[in-house]
């Protein structure tokens, strides 16, 4: 009875989707593995369902509906359009050796929503969607743009070299600090002595000597200034009610020039909403919610959480992955910004639905 309930709840929230101009589609649910594992990186094995076809190769029971429907987009889509879908994701949820005493579901239900346009008010309509679906449940909406961190670190007086590493680690909080610490520390020098001994190992001569050039140009590294890591740590730690952050966010680029273009995308983001009828003062910014979110969001991110459940995941999530479409057009040479998310009917059926 409670499958077919959250079943119900997964339709009504598609019937909301359709109305609001989408098509609903209906991705395989076993993926080629090697195309997943190659956006979302290595980490996502250890939640996915990972098993091996003689024919097909490594395939992936689904973790998630994006992947798919903008590859199916690309092959076939027109511009604008807006594609909607209902069905089960699979994600391993408990770690360890023994069975947690309150368990979360491996196998649920999402009902997505994705808009691939150029418009630039396309952030604020998959906003207000999910706000408006979501309204009965009473549920924290939360706020914040990749695009704004990645501005920043891009703006940081560092090599090309040691700016990307701090990108690639921008979703792994904790060894984005390390490095940022290391970057802003004297480098020690690095020595390699001089051996006959033959090269051996996985690497070849070339691929390890190559290695040895980046760690030595790495130790003769300027040391990063402390005001800068300073202002980052402002940044990241930017947390209020949205009219307020956008006030902290236009004091920052006063000293960080590169974010004022996604200030200004949040003030007019914020001003779309408010014209839509949304109260923008009970919605939260967070500058880093997006590291917390898939590692394809590149802008805009949201959430809606239930108030009291900390232990839940979010009912609501979602955000722009303009990056994202772009690779996974490249095959077809083709390139639209696009943003979407994603609504757990599972978790609405616990809340009491949405009527």
């Amino acid at each position: 009875m409670t499958k077919r309930a959250k079943q119900a709840i997964g339709q009504q929230i598609l019937a909301a989707f359709r109305a609001a101009g989408a098509v609903e589609v209906a991705p395989d649910i076993l993926l080629p593995a090697e195309t997943l594992l190659d956006l979302y990186g290595e980490d996502i094995r250890a939640r996915a369902y990972v098993t091996q076809d003689p024919i097909r190769g490594e395939m992936m029971l689904r973790p998630d509906f994006t992947v798919p429907v903008v590859q199916m987009h690309m092959r076939n889509g027109a511009e604008p359009a807006r594609y909607c879908y209902l069905g089960e994701v699979f994600r391993k949820q408990d770690h360890g050796d023994t069975r947690p005493e309150h368990p979360r579901d491996n196998e649920y239900l999402q009902a997505g929503f994705e808009l691939f346009a150029r418009d630039p008010d396309a952030d604020a309509e998959v906003f207000a969607l999910f706000h408006s679906i979501l309204k009965p449940l009473d549920l924290q909406a939360t706020m914040g743009d990749m695009d704004l961190l990645m501005d920043a670190v891009r703006a940081l007086p560092l090599s090309g070299a040691r700016r990307a590493a701090l990108l690639h680690h921008i979703w792994r909080p904790k060894r984005f600090a390390k490095a940022l610490a290391r970057f802003a520390a004297p480098s020690a020098p690095r020595r390699f002595e001089a051996s006959a001994a033959p090269w051996n190992g996985l690497r070849s001569r070339e691929e390890m000597q190559a290695r040895i050039a980046r760690l030595q140009a790495d130790a003769a590294e300027t040391p990063l200034p402390a005001i800068w890591a300073e202002r980052l740590q402002r940044l990241f730690t930017v947390d209020a009610p949205a009219p307020q952050a956008l006030a902290d966010l236009r004091a920052l680029a006063t000293e960080i020039p590169d974010i004022a273009e996604a200030v200004d995308r949040l003030a007019r983001n914020l001003a779309l909403l408010s014209a839509r009828g949304i109260d923008v003062g009970a919605i939260r910014f967070d500058a880093s919610h997006g590291r917390h979110t898939m590692e394809y969001y590149d802008g805009m991110t949201f959430s809606f959480v239930a108030p009291g459940r900390a232990d839940w995941p979010p009912v609501a999530s979602g955000g722009r992955y303009d990056a994202l479409a772009a690779v996974l057009g490249q095959a077809q040479g083709r390139s639209i910004p696009a943003v979407g998310g994603i609504i757990r009917p599972g978790l609405v059926h616990e809340l009491g639905g949405l009527s």
